[in-house]
């Protein structure tokens, strides 16, 4: 090893000569690092992507340090190459380091996050556009070349069967006269980097509250590490504000990155993007293609993307010099990932935005729970957007009591819902029905002996989808043709769908308002940007006098023409054990109540329940806010659960249920003990089966000050469980399914 080589993000990375010994940490689900050597003419440094053999396949990993010296010369391997791709910076490799640590995973697992693309590592191969050439040479000239030539001289360099288009012949006429010299043949990227914003651009014109917030926001892109909540209620113009703040970091020539929970919600967010920059920022979520997530992936890492929106996996693309995080409703359950390395991109954020010392921005009309505790305990900056933008008033709330004011039999809508609907849409208005439950009916049974129709590989009911005819399972997908008879009594046309989906509801709708233009929003329809935004024209080209959906337009939509939210079941997330349903609930409402009466017309929400004296009906019908917080944060804290708490959830899991049970009894055996510590079961998991895997449940509740870490780390070491079954650890639960 000599002298150290400066990395990527300012910091020395220890460089190591040829002969020398290396770890190279691999994207597998391993804790350790490989030994092997540097070979001759090759010198590396930490951070550097490098080829390496690993039994008979070829791998790529990342320089970690110095190596272990444990592997005997006789048997150690030689890196193959070092890869072209901008080494991973200091700053990175701590980030999955920590990561591990925290999430107790192998620190290969989450690196295989950050190499997520592993083509990446090689430059794409340009592709071949022409441009005419300069001096043209003396050649023979058509009426087809003298159209190309005519073509070529608009614009930049393009590719011949483009350039061909343009002149109205064929490739081949291109290629030809590329052939004689009459075209300069130039390489161009596949994808080109995004536009860097436009800043000289004026931005919209802000309130007072508005134009202090977002100072605050800009003036902290040079202050360092600080946690900035942004709260306003909707329509304040929160993303207005911190695209104050991106435009200061990239004006001091720093990245940005902007997480959002929903692909869909993305689309009117690139539109406000656009109109303020006057270009799109790069994307990062699963509806961009392998080969774009590739392009972009070096675009970041060569400093090329100033900023990324994506989802809560864009947190480990390879930033070359991060200078602000945003985190868009960053109360949302999404930016928590429940598979493989389980952890919550939301606090992640905070961690790299630490490491980083930069700022982190989380945005919400409805913080957290655990967001505003920090801001109780002076840890987070406060910042608070009280009215809306425009002079628009926040919504009239009124609650429909469905014990007084029941719908007709067989149908979903209240009396006072019906009529508010019918003088909505007189009005010219616009209104959304809003019901969390995609599908037509979330169950299916038979009338004759009661069989309910379950998943065959989960302890789920089959979601009927009449639009598709399908019977599907929203938990690992399995669909199947719904039966003729019922497969338990054999009875002919006896299955029957049980409560409403919003295809149900839809069916209702159609019928009362056989005039209206009812679109439906569900993931199912709006499954990527293009569905989205094609659903967010319509709405505000008035091509839709009804909507009915589900969550995903209960945040970030603006639709100026409505003016009716109408809740179908609010009852619906309060149900079952999840600590967190009635913060949850309240969330979902508040939000969806949001987008009514955005612009200068009046708006109103009537929300449906079975219970209202329930203190979450109470607070959205009072708006009382802050006395539903003190309510349920009292409670979590008289319960010593998060924030006030620490929980660690493990699953055990595996086809076979004997040894399943076998390893849930010796973890409860080995179970840590202390007077902070309580450990929870083993229990069946509420969905005790999932994708054939049968599923048990262990909760580890421990004080706030409680480092859970090494005591789940011990816990699960010195338990017998089976080889065949599988232990997910689950630090800060958010599910308890």
């Amino acid at each position: 090893m000599t002298k150290d080589r400066q990395s990527a993000d300012g910091q020395n990375a220890p460089v190591f000569q040829p002969g020398t010994r290396v770890a190279v940490r691999l994207p597998l689900p391993l804790t350790d690092a490989y030994d092997y050597r540097v070979p001759a003419g090759l010198t590396l440094a930490a951070g550097d992507f490098v080829r390496v053999p690993l039994g008979p396949r070829r791998m790529a990993g990342v320089v970690w340090g110095p190596g272990t010296g444990d592997v005997p010369d006789a048997k150690m391997k030689e890196i193959l190459g070092r890869l072209d791709a901008p080494p991973m910076t200091a700053e990175a490799m701590a980030f999955v380091d920590w990561v591990a640590e925290y999430t107790l995973n192998p620190p290969g697992a989450v690196l295989r996050m950050a190499l997520s693309v592993p083509e990446a590592l090689e430059p794409p191969k340009p592709l071949t556009a022409y441009r005419p050439a300069d001096p043209r040479p003396e050649i023979k000239m058509t009426p087809a070349r003298s159209r190309v030539l005519d073509a070529a001289a608009d614009g930049p360099p393009r590719q011949a069967a483009e350039l061909a288009r343009a002149a109205g012949v064929t490739p081949a006429v291109v290629t030809g006269l590329a052939k004689v010299g009459g075209l300069t043949a130039c390489p161009i990227p596949a994808f080109p980097p995004p536009p860097a914003p436009d800043l000289d651009r004026p931005g919209p014109d802000l309130s007072a509250e508005q134009a202090a917030a977002a100072d605050s926001l800009s003036a902290a892109v040079t202050e360092g590490f600080s946690v900035q909540v942004l709260e306003g209620v909707p329509g304040s113009g929160k993303t207005e504000v911190y695209l104050q703040a991106v435009a200061e970091a990239v004006a001091r020539g720093r990245q940005v990155l902007v997480l959002l929970p929903e692909i869909a919600l993305s689309a009117q967010w690139l539109e406000r993007f656009q109109a303020r920059f006057g270009g799109e920022p790069a994307l990062w979520h699963s509806e961009v293609t392998q080969a774009q997530k590739r392009e972009t992936w070096r675009h970041v890492a060569l400093g090329q993307a100033d900023v990324v929106v994506g989802a809560r996996s864009a947190l480990f693309l390879p930033f070359r010099d991060l200078g602000l995080i945003i985190i868009d409703e960053e109360h949302d359950g999404s930016f928590k990932q429940e598979e493989g390395v389980v952890y919550n991109a939301r606090d992640m954020a905070v961690v790299r935005a630490r490491m980083g010392r930069i700022p982190v921005v989380l945005v919400s009309a409805t913080p957290s729970l655990e967001t505003q505790a920090n801001v109780d305990r002076g840890r987070y900056v406060h910042l608070h957007l009280p009215a809306r933008h425009g002079g628009a008033d926040l919504p009239d709330v009124d609650l429909v009591n469905m014990t007084k004011s029941p719908p007709q039999r067989g149908q979903w809508l209240s009396p006072p819902l019906r009529e508010a609907v019918t003088q909505t849409l007189e009005r010219g208005e616009q209104a959304l029905l809003f019901l969390n439950r995609r599908g037509y009916a979330p169950l299916t049974l038979c009338r004759t002996c009661g069989h309910r129709l379950q998943c065959p590989q989960c302890t789920a009911w089959l979601v009927e989808h009449r639009l598709l005819g399908r019977l599907q399972c929203h938990h690992c997908g399995y669909q199947m043709a719904p039966p003729p008879a019922c497969p338990e009594c054999g009875t002919e046309d006896s299955l029957v769908p049980c409560g409403p989906g919003v295809e149900r509801l839809e069916e209702e709708v159609r019928a009362l308002y056989p005039d209206a233009r009812i679109a439906m929003a569900t993931s199912d329809n709006l499954y990527n940007q293009r569905t989205a935004r094609e659903f967010v024209h319509r709405i505000e080209a008035h091509e839709v006098d009804l909507i009915i959906g589900t969550q995903i337009v209960a945040k970030g939509y603006h639709f100026p023409l409505l003016t009716l939210v109408g809740v179908v079941d609010a009852d619906l997330g309060l149900s079952g054990g999840d600590l967190r349903a009635a913060e949850r609930t309240y969330q979902l409402l508040y939000q969806v109540a949001g987008r009514a009466g955005r612009a200068e017309r009046p708006g109103r929400v009537l929300i449906q329940t079975f219970m209202p004296e329930h203190p979450v009906m109470d607070a959205i019908l009072k708006g009382d806010r802050a006395a539903f917080l003190a309510a349920e944060s009292k409670g979590r804290e008289d319960a010593r659960m998060p924030p006030y708490g620490r929980l660690v959830g493990v699953v055990v899991s595996g086809t076979d249920e004997a040894a399943v049970d076998a390893g849930a009894r010796a973890l409860g055996r080995a179970a840590p003990k202390g007077a902070d510590i309580q450990v929870l079961g083993p229990a069946p998991a509420p969905l005790a089966m999932i994708r054939g895997r049968h599923r048990r449940r262990l909760l580890l509740k421990a004080g706030r000050g409680t480092a859970v870490q090494p005591l789940v780390r011990a816990w699960i070491t010195r338990a017998q469980v089976p080889k065949k079954v599988r232990v997910q650890i689950d630090v800060d639960p958010y599910s308890f399914m």
